[in-house]
Protein backbone atom coordinates (compact mmCIF):
# COMPACT_ATOMS: atom_id res chain seq x y z
CA UNK A 1 0.00 0.00 0.00
CA UNK A 2 1.38 3.60 -0.93
CA UNK A 3 2.29 6.01 2.02
CA UNK A 4 0.44 9.22 1.24
CA UNK A 5 2.20 12.09 1.90
CA UNK A 6 1.77 14.25 4.98
CA UNK A 7 -0.15 16.95 3.31
CA UNK A 8 -2.68 14.13 2.52
CA UNK A 9 -3.46 13.52 6.31
CA UNK A 10 -6.93 14.68 5.79
CA UNK A 11 -7.73 12.81 3.12
CA UNK A 12 -6.10 9.32 4.26
CA UNK A 13 -8.57 6.85 6.15
CA UNK A 14 -7.06 4.91 9.55
CA UNK A 15 -6.51 1.93 7.40
CA UNK A 16 -3.98 4.54 4.80
CA UNK A 17 -6.45 4.73 1.97
CA UNK A 18 -7.74 7.98 0.07
CA UNK A 19 -10.94 8.39 1.19
CA UNK A 20 -11.96 11.74 -0.55
CA UNK A 21 -10.07 13.38 -3.46
CA UNK A 22 -8.52 16.70 -2.87
CA UNK A 23 -9.63 19.95 -4.11
CA UNK A 24 -6.48 21.76 -4.30
CA UNK A 25 -3.91 20.84 -7.45
CA UNK A 26 -1.23 20.20 -4.99
CA UNK A 27 -3.08 17.84 -3.27
CA UNK A 28 -3.91 15.88 -6.29
CA UNK A 29 -0.37 15.93 -7.36
CA UNK A 30 0.70 14.42 -4.17
CA UNK A 31 -2.12 11.73 -4.13
CA UNK A 32 -1.21 10.96 -7.69
CA UNK A 33 2.80 10.40 -7.01
CA UNK A 34 2.06 8.73 -3.85
CA UNK A 35 -0.43 6.39 -5.79
CA UNK A 36 1.95 5.65 -9.06
CA UNK A 37 4.69 4.77 -6.29
CA UNK A 38 2.60 1.97 -5.30
CA UNK A 39 2.60 0.22 -9.16
CA UNK A 40 5.02 -1.83 -9.95
CA UNK A 41 8.00 -0.74 -12.22
CA UNK A 42 8.89 -2.66 -15.04
CA UNK A 43 5.63 -4.58 -15.30
CA UNK A 44 2.84 -4.37 -18.09
CA UNK A 45 -0.84 -4.20 -16.46
CA UNK A 46 -4.23 -4.78 -18.18
CA UNK A 47 -6.54 -1.73 -17.69
CA UNK A 48 -8.69 -4.24 -14.77
CA UNK A 49 -5.42 -5.06 -12.70
CA UNK A 50 -4.93 -1.11 -12.80
CA UNK A 51 -8.14 -0.43 -11.15
CA UNK A 52 -7.65 -3.70 -8.92
CA UNK A 53 -4.29 -1.99 -7.85
CA UNK A 54 -5.93 1.85 -7.17
CA UNK A 55 -8.88 0.22 -5.79
CA UNK A 56 -6.79 -0.97 -2.57
CA UNK A 57 -5.40 2.90 -2.33
CA UNK A 58 -8.49 4.38 -2.03
CA UNK A 59 -12.42 4.20 -0.89
CA UNK A 60 -14.01 6.63 -2.89
CA UNK A 61 -14.91 4.63 -5.75
CA UNK A 62 -13.38 6.47 -8.83
CA UNK A 63 -10.52 4.24 -10.18
CA UNK A 64 -11.38 5.49 -13.77
CA UNK A 65 -10.87 9.24 -12.78
CA UNK A 66 -6.93 7.95 -10.86
CA UNK A 67 -6.13 5.87 -13.87
CA UNK A 68 -7.10 8.84 -16.42
CA UNK A 69 -4.96 11.55 -14.39
CA UNK A 70 -1.66 8.91 -13.90
CA UNK A 71 -1.83 8.66 -17.67
CA UNK A 72 -2.74 12.29 -18.55
CA UNK A 73 -0.03 13.66 -16.12
CA UNK A 74 2.56 10.98 -17.37
CA UNK A 75 2.90 8.43 -14.33
CA UNK A 76 1.15 5.53 -17.21
CA UNK A 77 1.51 4.83 -20.41
CA UNK A 78 -0.54 2.66 -22.26
CA UNK A 79 -1.29 0.63 -25.96
CA UNK A 80 -3.05 2.23 -28.29
CA UNK A 81 -5.78 -0.12 -27.96
CA UNK A 82 -5.61 0.39 -23.79
CA UNK A 83 -4.93 -3.29 -23.57
CA UNK A 84 -2.17 -2.47 -21.58
CA UNK A 85 -0.42 -0.33 -19.43
CA UNK A 86 3.13 0.33 -16.94
CA UNK A 87 4.51 3.18 -15.27
CA UNK A 88 6.60 5.42 -17.06
CA UNK A 89 10.36 6.22 -16.41
CA UNK A 90 8.57 9.96 -15.80
CA UNK A 91 7.01 8.06 -13.01
CA UNK A 92 10.28 6.45 -11.72
CA UNK A 93 12.36 9.69 -12.12
CA UNK A 94 10.39 11.76 -10.17
CA UNK A 95 9.88 9.03 -7.50
CA UNK A 96 13.16 9.47 -6.88
CA UNK A 97 14.62 12.45 -7.58
CA UNK A 98 11.59 14.70 -8.97
CA UNK A 99 13.28 14.91 -12.59
CA UNK A 100 11.03 14.90 -15.76
CA UNK A 101 12.51 11.73 -18.45
CA UNK A 102 11.65 10.01 -21.80
CA UNK A 103 8.64 7.29 -21.31
CA UNK A 104 9.81 3.81 -22.79
CA UNK A 105 7.74 1.09 -22.84
CA UNK A 106 9.09 -2.02 -20.92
Amino acid sequence: MSAFPFELKNFVDAAGRLKQWPGKQKLQLLAIRALAEAIPAGQRFTEREINDRLNQQHTFGDPTLLRRLLCDLGYLARTSDGAACWRTERADADLVNGARSTEEQP
